[in-house]
């Protein structure tokens, strides 16, 4: 059964075989969760340096956890494998992490949540230039630092399920994580 797989090129003409290509090295992931959605941005840039003319990203949504990989890589064909093994290593560490909570009587996460877009570089203040829409699903703040590592952000805006209040978990540059929680004044 084929995973449910966009597409989109940008700069390059995704061709039949690169997106069988992909197809069948996502399902290696894909095992681990048996069901979920990905999406994957192949571009294709002018730079100088040829190791990193094609970025390759793929986000996955397996029932609700994220999983979100970016390389860039001399040819499209080993960017999408080295993108692939990034995804297999989140997926493994995330299933283990799981399964260690299981073992010691703690609750499973619940899993989902929206992706944090980190803000573009050098655009004007003003410019909103994307918008991310995702299902939110209560978690706790555990959970939701988990969300953030899996996905490669330092923050993560999540419904916490202990207050049903939006919340915010975030990397500290010391070190450790903080929690914004929303006070009305």
């Amino acid at each position: 059964m084929p995973i449910p797989l966009q597409v989109t090129g940008k700069n390059l003409e995704v061709s039949p075989a690169v997106r069988e290509y992909l197809e069948r090295r996502l399902e290696k992931v894909f095992r681990l969760f048996r069901q979920g959605e990905a999406k994957a941005d192949l571009t294709q840039e002018q730079t100088q340096a040829a190791g990193d003319r094609f970025v390759v990203q793929v986000t996955l949504n397996t029932r609700g956890t994220l999983l979100r990989g970016e390389v860039r890589a001399q040819d499209l064909f080993s960017g999408i494998d080295q993108v692939v093994d990034v995804l297999k290593h989140q997926a493994e560490k995330f299933k283990s992490r799981r399964m260690e909570r299981k073992k010691r009587g703690a609750p499973a996460p619940a899993e989902a949540e929206a992706e944090a877009e980190a803000p573009p570089e050098e655009t004007p203040q003003s410019q909103i230039l994307r918008v991310k829409r995702h299902p939110i699903k209560p978690m706790d703040p555990e959970e939701a630092v988990e969300q953030m590592e899996l996905l490669g952000h330092d923050f993560f805006l999540f419904l916490n399920g202990q207050n049903s209040q939006f919340n915010v978990v975030y990397r500290r540059r010391g070190g450790g994580y903080g929690l914004i929680e929303p006070e009305l004044g």
